[in-house]
């Protein structure tokens, strides 16, 4: 199998493992930096021919025709194509994935024992599968409220964005889309959080984007299974769509592919007989959803939930040309309290809900979830 880590003493914290290609990593931080047309276009054809170089490396990797009919092609034509090679995998179940599969896709390369968690870096024992502080557990990167497709074969299982997560990590990140910004994230050096999105560590800012991009052509609604979209927005539960997309493609171009995610897409097509076509051909990103300088920013509405944590009552502040609508949900799924609020400064009373974790939604004249907030009541 292929193998090629580089060796650590005492691994705890991976961080560094990125990028075995690490001499041109630069070419893709000039995009950050040039300011006129020309070195911009210079710098995207750097960008490029990185990219192709790192296909060319992997192309040892793939089975000969595997990508036939995809070559050439661009847009929803190459969706649709990359779809028909990757769709109707060898299902698994949910629990194979703790018992065998994570364990050995995400394995500690210099530690056998061990599995590294996919926003934290953190390598941590097989055997510390669990809910506890200090345990790790299944993170569908794709969240499956996002479609509402549980943990059952194909989507609920699908390995190839299911990975080993801190379990306070995975709790924080929820079902939040994923963009940049907020506070600091306890346990996860480098991730933040805020209301609707959730920032992974960098080094494993590309793994997200090529997962979230493997589910929306791998998903297309086909056979009962949920059709899957990638967004440019954030809020998108309990639509079957993720976010946010400009941010995804940055994230791709900023973090490429390396040993550990490549030697993952090797494993998995192993048992599911699919693979990530984004590992593979980095380049088919931008083919088929286009440079992340071209894409339009979706309105968003602007929400003030304060304060948090609170005691009996929240306020909040919006602009909208109409009433929006908010459910309170406790962490276990109980519907506390529902309502309206008017434009400007509403206030809601939670006097009567004991202390805790909930999540307040906001919800548009049609029922269209906006906005959500993770919010924690307290006695004092």
């Amino acid at each position: 199998m292929f193998k090629t880590f580089a060796k650590s003493q005492n691994p705890v914290i991976l961080n560094e493992v990125k990028n075995p290609y690490a001499q041109n990593i630069n070419y893709l931080k000039i995009l950050h930096f040039v300011q006129d047309d020309k070195s911009r276009c210079f710098a995207k054809v750097l960008c490029l021919l990185f990219f192709l170089s790192v296909s060319l490396m992997l192309n040892a990797q793939i089975p000969d025709g595997y990508y036939d009919d995809a070559i050439g092609l661009t847009g929803d034509e190459l969706k649709a194509a990359l779809h028909n090679i990757i769709k109707d995998h060898e299902e698994y179940s949910y629990s194979d994935l703790r018992d065998f599969i994570l364990k050995e896709s995400d394995e500690d390369p210099t530690n056998s024992n061990n599995v590294i968690l996919i926003h934290s870096g953190i390598s941590r024992s097989k055997n510390k599968f669990g809910g506890n502080i200090g345990d790790w557990n299944r993170e569908h990167v794709w969240a499956k409220s996002h479609g509402d497709f549980g943990t059952s074969p194909p989507a609920g299982s699908d390995a190839h964005h299911i990975r080993p997560a801190d379990v306070q990590v995975n709790s924080t990140r929820s079902n939040l889309d994923f963009d940049n910004g907020g506070s600091s994230v306890s346990n996860c050096p480098g991730c933040k959080v805020d209301g609707d999105s959730f920032e992974t560590r960098d080094n494993a800012k590309g793994d997200v984007a090529r997962m979230i991009f493997y589910m929306a052509v791998r998903y297309e609604g086909g056979n009962g299974e949920p059709d899957l979209e990638v967004v440019d927005k954030v809020n998108t539960y309990p639509d079957p769509e993720h976010g946010k997309l400009s941010t995804l493609l940055e994230w791709h171009a900023q973090d490429p592919m390396d040993d550990f995610e490549m030697n993952r897409n090797e494993v998995i097509y192993g048992y599911q007989e699919n693979r990530n076509p984004f590992i593979d051909h980095p380049e088919f990103v931008e083919d088929i959803w286009g440079d992340p300088t071209n894409i339009n920013t979706t309105y968003e509405l602007a929400v003030l939930c304060y304060p948090n944590p609170f005691i009996n009552q929240v306020f909040v502040d919006y602009a909208h040309d109409s009433n929006l609508s908010y459910s309170l949900i406790s962490m276990n799924g109980t519907n506390i309290k529902n309502g309206l609020m008017k434009t400007g400064k509403s206030v809601i009373d939670l006097s009567d809900a004991v202390p805790g974790i909930y999540v307040l939604i906001l919800m548009d004249e049609n029922g269209k979830h906006l906005k959500q907030y993770k919010l924690l009541k307290t006695n004092n």
